[in-house]
């Protein structure tokens, strides 16, 4: 009999600040609803100068293993695109901070916005070979671009842990799955830019190609049609983006739902991702953790289909059951508090975080204080970055 494998666990964590998108629009001198109603977004995550995808990740992975234990876990899987060496995984920071014991192995994975769903089936495989075994898929990252620029309104910042085992208590990652490659030059940010460079049009349209090329193999290796998925949680860098993707979707599937029609289906899977921003390989999975925490009816046995996207560009398609008894399971409250519990920014100290940088030259760096999380960025010193437990 098929060992059934999946999301045990699913733990979010954001930042210390964040910035209501109408004061960027009154900076700016333009109507909220371009940001409101045009890209889908209300407020965006802002990091303190002590936090980074580091200290995201460890809170999110700590609260994982306050519940569940270390017991079983041989590996964690880090996927991230706001890289912070060049060599060292995050992970492994992540690793010392949350006291995993030495016997669990650490890899970074990085494809854009795609690399937390290669971690996730590449979790799967691992626990199909042992299913005693447990792996912590962790995603986190910080999607920043320049002030004054078109991306600058879908900048955010979040982490999403995943405990992943056999018998999962949340959701059941089904066979098969679809995968999409093309080359395209749509989003990247070269090792001597600390802010990413986007083709605006180019890239939503990357994005709906790769998501339909992703559909269409996961259709033929023999995937569940259309209407047999109950919900779709899709990549966001901005909500918007999802429904422009679940109405390609449809459209190839036959149908041809209206925009209200569209925004209704998909409103639970992006409720966080309104509050919280872009963030880049954690998108999809705050897409989950929404839909999970907000849906008031029962989903147990239904079909959720995930759809990942990852500039440059990769795109996969695949789904998962929702188990019995899986509300039990749920952190609803933890999120909607860690979310409302943000210190709300003025445009002036949002500009002010923005133009902070680390030295490039390797000289000691400490940072203020600021954060509340239970772990913080310290600084530099050596070339050597310092994290601290609160």
């Amino acid at each position: 009999m098929p060992i059934s494998i999946g999301i045990h666990d699913l733990a979010l964590a954001t930042s210390q600040h964040s910035l209501a998108l109408s004061d960027l629009a009154d900076h700016y001198g333009i109507d909220p609803a371009k940001f409101s109603v045009g890209i889908g977004q209300d407020v965006m995550s802002v990091l303190a100068g002590d936090e980074d995808v580091v200290t995201m990740a460890a809170d999110a992975t700590a609260r994982i293993l306050e519940r569940n234990g270390t017991e079983g876990i041989r590996t964690l899987l880090f996927a991230t695109e706001s890289g912070i060496d060049q060599s060292k995984s995050a992970g492994v920071y992540v690793h010392k901070l949350v006291g995993l014991p030495p016997t669990v192995r650490v890899v970074e994975l990085k494809q854009a916005c795609y690399s937390a769903t290669a971690a996730l089936q590449f979790a799967v495989g691992l626990i199909a070979r042992d299913p005693s075994q447990k792996v912590l898929v962790v995603a986190s990252d910080v999607a920043r671009y320049d002030l004054g620029s078109s991306g600058e309104s879908t900048q955010g910042a979040a982490a999403a842990a995943m405990l992943v085992q056999a018998d999962p208590a949340l959701l059941v990652v089904e066979n098969p799955a679809g995968v999409y490659t093309e080359d395209v030059m749509d989003f990247w940010r070269p090792n001597y830019r600390s802010t990413a460079l986007v083709d605006g049009k180019g890239s939503i349209k990357a994005y709906l190609n790769a998501i339909g090329g992703a559909w269409e193999d996961y259709l033929a290796q023999g995937g569940a049609p259309f209407e047999d998925i109950a919900s779709i949680c899709y990549h966001q860098p901005f909500t918007k983006m999802a429904t422009k993707a679940h109405r390609h979707l449809a459209t190839m599937a036959g149908g041809s739902p209206t925009p209200a029609e569209v925004a209704e289906e998909l409103d639970e899977t992006m409720r966080y991702n309104r509050l919280i921003g872009n963030s880049y390989t954690a998108s999809v999975y705050v897409a989950l953790a929404s839909l999970l925490d907000h849906h008031e009816g029962d989903l147990t046995g239904s079909r959720i289909g995930l759809a990942s996207y990852g500039s440059g560009s990769v795109a996969e398609f695949f789904a998962g059951v929702v188990q019995p008894g899986y509300r039990e399971h749920l952190r609803g409250e933890e999120h909607r508090s860690m979310i409302e519990r943000r210190t709300p920014l003025d445009h002036t100290a949002y500009e002010v975080l923005h133009k902070t940088t680390l030295p490039e030259d390797g000289r000691e760096y400490r940072t203020a204080r600021e954060s509340t999380g239970p772990f913080r960025f310290a600084g530099m010193r050596d070339h050597q970055r310092l994290y601290e437990s609160a």
